[in-house]
């Protein structure tokens, strides 16, 4: 029953997909699980805001599939953006810090490059926050706002705060460009919102200007009102996709690049807590029920599988992707399981943290490993959202086993040196910061 219904909705799907689909994938900027005002998990109050205010991703949600268990695939942009648009984990890419320049895969083997081999006809675009050496023309896109840094969305215009503004109207021209030239896309749109430092239209932050939060009272305003503005911005890249009459054909994906603190989650930016790296997700496209609501675990590495599900059917993905495709999953409300070459997740943050540590899931049990202690953390995330009970005495075969693959996946990724002189504690902690070349000149439409 559940397969015939899995080739009905596929059908559904195609007849409204007859078109190469366009694909837009938004993705915030350090965004918390609990950062907007849709609830992630339904019935849990904590999973969603209850002072910012996202209407346009309300609407979203009612329109497409929210995801209760999405991870980022790293604690911090710089690998979590390297693992997204190479399909990989940071481990298997060689990517674990900022500084990572020997990486495993091939530019040519990156989301876009892919696509446009799977299907020419195909035009992209990535505006806002890039954070790699790799320039995003190596990557395929044809328009860009070039090699872009934190420090770049700082905008010192009032009437553009965090370059949110700007990147919008980039977007709605590079869309409206493709439709006149009959282009199927892929559009990036990285925004740098809602990263520190804040910055909010005047207007907005005037309505949150009696916000309470005690000594930091001013700082939780303007996060409220750069949040809104961010949220404003999303909304007005999918009101284009109406105006164009492309919002038929168009997959869109919502979710952030990393997580950061909360209410119940452990841990934040930074490290491999849930509050890390669990993030929001949402997903609308021909064929998803509006309103669906998934608990299946996915993966930000999981992009391109997706895509190249959607775009081209059947064609092979570039050796050593470890994404799987939502498709299957999205058109079934959330039932059919997602297929990876190998099911589970890996995480390795060895900078810029007290203590170096990995992680691992497989199935409802995720075991958190430190390197200097040599201390492996079990907990089972179903039933102990907050990771707050280590269960790794209790279940002490489940917690060698995982701490056995993890090592292994770590090992097989870095090389035996590497790995050696992780398990000796040899760990650079100093990295330096890049700096942006961006600010929204590169390649792409007018402002």
């Amino acid at each position: 029953m559940r397969h015939l219904l899995a080739i009905i909705l596929f059908g559904l799907a195609g007849s409204a997909l007859a078109r190469a689909p366009n694909i837009l994938f938004i993705l915030a900027d350090d965004q918390s699980w609990s950062g907007t005002s849709v609830r992630m998990m339904a019935k849990e109050e904590l999973s969603g805001s209850r002072v910012f205010k996202t209407p346009n991703l309300e609407k979203l949600s009612a329109q497409g599939m929210t995801f209760s268990q999405a991870y980022a695939a790293h604690c911090k942009c710089e690998c979590s953006r390297a693992a997204i648009q190479m399909g990989r984990t940071t481990t298997t890419l060689n990517a674990p810090d900022k500084m990572s320049r020997n990486w495993s895969a091939p530019v040519t083997d990156s989301l876009v490059n892919t696509l446009k081999k799977a299907d020419r006809t195909y035009r992209a675009a990535h505006f806002g926050k890039w954070q790699w050496f790799h320039t995003p023309e190596s990557m395929g896109y044809d328009a860009s706002d070039g090699i872009t840094m934190n420090e770049d969305g700082d905008s010192t215009d009032p009437e553009d705060p965090k370059q949110s503004f700007g990147i919008t109207r980039r977007a709605r021209a590079f869309m409206e460009a493709q439709v006149k030239d009959g282009h199927p896309f892929y559009l990036q749109l990285s925004y740098y919102a809602v990263h520190q430092t804040p910055q909010a239209l005047a207007s907005t932050l005037k309505k949150y200007e009696n916000l309470s939060g005690g000594g930091d009272r001013g700082d939780k305003a303007v996060m409220a009102a750069m949040t809104e503005d961010f949220d404003t911005c999303i909304g007005e890249v999918l009101k284009k996709l109406d105006e164009l009459r492309i919002a038929e054909n168009t997959l869109v994906i919502y979710t952030s690049d990393n997580g950061g603190r909360t209410e119940i989650l452990n841990g934040g930016k930074g490290d491999l807590g849930e509050g890390g790296i669990r993030e929001p997700l949402i997903v609308r496209s021909p064929g998803i029920k509006g309103g669906t609501r998934c608990d299946t675990p996915v993966i930000s590495y999981d992009l391109m599988a997706t895509v190249l599900d959607f775009a081209a059917p059947g064609y092979a993905l570039p050796k050593g992707v470890e994404g799987g495709s939502w498709k299957p999953l999205l058109l079934s409300a959330g039932k059919a399981p997602v297929m990876r070459p190998i099911d589970r997740f890996v995480w390795h943050q060895a900078v810029e943290v007290d203590h170096p540590q990995s992680a691992i899931r497989r199935g409802d049990y995720k075991l958190l490993y430190f390197w200097d202690t040599r201390e492996g953390l079990l907990f089972d995330l179903v039933n102990d959202l907050s990771e707050s009970r280590d269960i790794a005495k209790q279940k002490p075969q489940i917690a060698e086993q995982l701490q056995a693959e993890l090592k292994s996946h770590i090992r097989a990724g870095f090389g035996e040196q590497a790995y050696a002189a992780l398990e000796r504690g040899e760990v650079q902690q100093d990295r330096p910061k890049g700096k942006g070349k961006g600010k929204g000149k590169g390649k792409g439409p007018p402002k």
